[in-house]
């Protein structure tokens, strides 16, 4: 697999008239220049999002910790692992709807993107209402079946009561960004991520507390500002697009295919559930090796709680270059560029290992003063943070490997074999190797799980890059018609 190549000549899918009269463009940038350069300056802004994110999540939790107090914390703790499990959703269809914009793009036909834009949007229109309206009235029911304390479900309830409001703004925020970025265009939904994220930090402890002219409403205030902040981003970025005129804007006649047809819906329904179920694979896995943690004690907990976030930065560059990946390798099938393909997954495993290898160098050279940032004055846990760290984030380099590769198997629409992959690793590997070796290695047999499921997912996902059927796969039949003929045998 090649790092890089020189700018390439001009993609070999003839322009011509698209169905039903629609303007036909060329392949968008992504098919074109070289491909590492072009691979990580896309990259960029998703790492800038995935950060943005995570300083959110952080920063707000701050916010109640600070001026609330951790019963209120708590709640919002059980109030977002039910949101992240629903975001899961649209992750899933969304990743469907980036693949096959991606693929129409590539292919040249902007006709055939802005149908799957449509029929995403509608589909999320539709199904984020009736998640809001079923999960406001369900909010005390699912609080009890995950077990939430007394004390901490009346806090969560009105905390989840206004994110389950907030739902439809940030399931649409959520796809046009997606889509967006399967055309080529990854600064778009990094601007109005920006906006996102600094009007719910700074509307957090103005609505929390009541300060100036703004109303106290304690912990609903931290997802009124939530709401807030998606219902301005979403609405600034619709007319963003639309003042620019950017080629995924629908407009007259095109409306109309905010009512998707059935087979096109259906796609991205199959191909997305798959992906979906890998957000419930690796929740699920992580839920089971905390209850293991949990066994050693309040000071492994911290330590294990404190690695999580190391971690979650250390593997950001993974996620981003995956998802690049993944876009530019389906706009290069939709062209009928299958060097380009091969190209992306190499230049993506060489930029990941570049990059998360410096940032697990780093983390090497100051976990102890890094850790006791997290925990001053606990030289035991810190202890026991350092010995976790050692044994895990190196790991992490696999692990962006495996990423990458997924995401160019999965611009085909070859989805079901990263699903598989993924169950084994983390079920058949970390969770077995965890519980059989617990009662010789103690505690260390959960830290050693976590390299050994990184090592068999980077191996199978090579396996499956290298012998799978995943060139053949198809997202949607009508898009699949005209790459098919150009795969490589």
């Amino acid at each position: 697999m090649s790092v890089d190549a020189p700018a390439d000549a001009a993609p070999s899918t003839p322009v011509r008239p698209a169905p039903g009269g629609g303007a036909r463009v060329g392949a968008g940038k992504l098919t074109e220049g070289p491909i590492a350069r072009t691979l990580l300056l896309f990259s960029l802004p998703i790492l800038g999002g995935n950060m943005l994110q995570s300083l959110n999540g952080s920063v707000n939790a701050i916010w109640v910790g600070r001026l609330l107090g951790e019963t209120a914390l708590a709640a919002t703790s059980n109030a977002n692992l039910i949101m992240f499990l629903l975001l899961g959703l649209v992750f899933g269809i969304g990743m469907a709807a980036t693949i096959m914009v991606g693929q129409a793009m590539g292919a040249g036909d902007l006709d055939r993107a802005k149908r799957a834009m449509g029929a995403g949007v509608g589909f999320f229109l539709v199904a984020s209402i009736v998640v809001s309206v079923t999960g406001y009235l369900l909010t005390p029911a699912m609080l009890g079946w995950l077990g939430t304390p007394l004390t901490v479900a009346p806090l969560a309830q009105d905390y989840l009561r206004i994110v389950f409001m907030a739902m439809p703004f940030m399931f649409l925020t959520t796809f046009l960004g997606m889509a967006l970025r399967g055309s080529g265009d990854s600064r778009t939904p990094f601007l109005f991520m920006v906006v996102a994220v600094a009007l719910d930090i700074g509307l957090n402890p103005l609505l929390i507390a009541g300060i100036g002219p703004f109303p106290k409403l304690g912990i609903a205030g931290a997802s009124m500002s939530t709401l807030i902040a998606q219902v301005i981003s979403l609405a600034a970025m619709v007319g963003y697009i639309y003042v620019r005129k950017l080629d995924m804007r629908l407009s007259g006649p095109e409306l109309r295919y905010l009512r998707p047809d059935g087979v096109l819906l259906g796609a991205m329904i199959m191909k997305g559930l798959p992906m979906g179920l890998q957000m419930l694979v690796i929740s699920s896995s992580a839920l089971i090796m905390i209850s293991m943690v949990n066994h050693y004690g309040a000071e492994t907990v911290a330590a294990y709680g404190v690695g999580a976030q190391i971690w979650t930065y250390v593997q950001m560059p993974a996620m981003a270059i995956g998802a690049a990946a993944s876009s530019m390798a389906a706009q290069n099938v939709g062209a009928g560029r299958w060097d380009r393909v091969e190209k992306t997954a190499g230049a993506g495993v060489t930029i990941n290992v570049v990059l998360t290898g410096a940032l697990v160098i780093v983390v090497y050279l100051v976990d102890h003063a890094l850790l006791g940032v997290f925990l001053p004055g606990a030289p035991r846990t810190v202890a026991i943070a350092e010995r976790i760290n050692l044994a895990i984030v190196w790991s992490f380099i696999p692990f962006g490997v495996m990423f990458v590769l997924f995401g160019v198997v999965r611009a085909t629409g070859a989805v079901t074999p990263p699903l598989i992959i993924l169950a084994i690793s983390l079920f058949g590997v970390r969770i077995t190797t965890a519980v059989l070796l617990q009662p010789r290695l103690g505690e260390a047999a959960i830290w050693w799980s976590f390299p050994a499921s990184m090592l068999v997912a980077c191996a199978l996902a090579a396996l499956d890059y290298r012998y799978g059927g995943w060139r053949k796969a198809k997202i949607h039949p009508v898009i699949a018609a005209e790459v098919e003929a150009q795969a490589p045998g």
